[in-house]
């Protein structure tokens, strides 16, 4: 019997590598889910912003259920026994009674000041400030950003030219020296009119980003056929295009709260900030500087959780950034590697090389079912195949 010839590489055939058997992985991790599932997977993926966004949970639930917050002469109160403006009798020279071994908190874990007051409350207040300040910036920031940056790349030409010189003039002139002139002057009204004033000034860099989205996106099929079916201009923006674009904005809103946070330190620690007899982290830091040779816990804290808000939010920009972009591509282990080549791109059975002009298995079945049919296992016609293959199809003759 003649034996088949054997297979034969067409023109552009590559055989399956490592990219194949990565890609066969992914397409299998997504199949099925929805846009919003696939993000949320993907977030909860990445390890570093799941801790991160737990942490700073903790934070704004202890910051909040420790003292209570105070909204003008509106004040719930807290599980904690002091309160952050009020001043008690010195204990343990004033220096923070939290111990490990044995592990106890005491009256006053985080220490007192000069004059008596519970440094725990006074850094959950300035937490308390901090991140409203941050909530309200990133807010602020957002909006003005992407109806700037939306508005611009999708008309371009004049309204481009305005809104974009616009944005120029308000990057040149520094945050800081803005944040200071203004903050001076309305400080003391409290941190919602300082977060106010910053999130006025902190929404170029987004507008930029979200300028360069629409103008990519402004020119994709969608868009046409959206025009084409009679949408309006604002339909096709808020429908259409700020859907593609919204994993930018969210990233960037992360950063900006971020930045917001660090901003307003500075200028509390500057004096410019948030003015008494409220306070904030920054300014915690600020009144307690002459005194950072001969108590330096009262740095410690407020320092600590600066730093905690700040990186928290940076690692869940991170995951955000991960989740959104798809070009963001999770490399598979090894083991999952291993499995999908033993398992082949149809996820159960190995992979079988191509015949010449893709039909060998196809001749196999046909001498298979001619065998069974002499042996009277089959129909018993002869050239007989389930697949009614042509005269091409059929092996040569001339069985020895």
């Amino acid at each position: 019997m003649t034996s088949l010839e054997p297979p034969v590489q067409q023109p552009g055939h590559q055989a399956p590598g490592v990219t194949d058997d990565e890609s066969s992985i992914e397409l299998k991790d997504i199949a099925g889910l929805s846009q919003g599932q696939i993000v949320r997977k993907r977030f909860f993926r990445h390890r570093g912003a799941l801790v991160a966004m737990f942490v700073l949970l903790f934070i704004i639930v202890l910051a909040f259920s420790s003292v209570g917050p105070q909204f003008g002469s509106f004040k719930p109160g807290g599980w904690w026994q002091f309160t952050w403006n009020i001043a008690v009798a010195v204990e343990n020279g004033g220096r923070p009674t939290i111990s490990l071994f044995p592990f106890t908190f005491g009256n006053h874990p985080f220490g007192q000041d000069e004059v008596g007051r519970d440094i725990f409350a006074v850094v959950m207040r300035g937490t308390q400030q901090s991140l409203m300040i941050m909530v309200i910036v990133g807010g602020i920031a957002t909006i003005i950003g992407t109806v700037v940056g939306a508005v611009s790349g999708f008309y371009r030409g004049a309204t481009d030219a305005v809104l974009m010189r616009f944005t120029d003039i308000i990057i040149t002139i520094p945050v800081i020296v803005i944040g200071a002139v203004l903050g001076r002057r309305f400080g003391i009204a409290g941190a919602p009119v300082l977060a106010l004033i910053l999130g006025l000034v902190l929404w170029t860099g987004l507008a930029r980003l979200v300028r360069g989205e629409f103008l990519s996106l402004r020119e994709r099929e969608f868009v046409d056929a959206a025009r084409v079916a009679g949408a309006r201009d604002a339909r096709i923006i808020f429908r259409h295009i700020l859907p593609n674009a919204i994993g930018v904005i969210i990233v960037n809103s992360t950063l900006l709260m971020a930045a917001a946070i660090l901003i307003e330190t500075g200028l509390s620690f500057l004096g410019y900030g948030v003015q008494a007899p409220d306070t904030s982290l920054g300014k915690i830091i600020s009144e307690n500087q002459a005194a950072f040779s001969t108590r330096p816990w009262l740095f410690w804290w407020p320092g600590l959780f600066i730093i905690a808000i700040a990186l928290c939010i940076n690692f869940i920009g991170d995951g955000l950034r991960d989740a959104f972009d798809p070009r963001q591509r999770r490399m598979p282990t090894d083991r999952a590697l291993a499995r999908a080549k033993r398992l082949g791109p149809d996820g159960g059975k190995p992979d079988a090389a191509p015949a010449a002009g893709g039909d060998l298995n196809r001749a196999a079945a046909v001498v298979s079912s001619r065998g069974a049919g002499m042996q009277g296992g089959g129909p018993g016609t002869r050239g007989y195949s389930a697949d009614k293959p042509n005269a091409d199809d059929r092996p040569p003759r001339g069985d020895s």
